[in-house]
């Protein structure tokens, strides 16, 4: 079977000794010990749900401002 590839945003927070990678389109998380082991798993975890639940139609993608309080 042919696998068509699709582009998805990785967020990454540090939490203690720890990367922590989510993907906001599809609601995936996963981490590593460096940035790029946080999204390597990341794409491996977020790999294994669309075999599970494939996604029918195209995440909508958006960005927005906020106002942030400067000191």
């Amino acid at each position: 079977m042919h696998a068509a590839m699709a582009t998805y945003t990785a967020v990454i927070r540090r939490e203690e000794d720890m990367f922590v990678a989510t993907c906001p389109e599809i609601g995936t998380a996963s981490q590593g010990k460096s940035v790029d082991e946080a999204v390597a798993n990341l794409k491996e975890a977020t790999e294994l749900y669309l075999e599970e639940f494939p996604t029918q139609e195209k995440p909508i993608t958006m960005t927005f401002e906020v106002a942030e309080s400067v000191p």
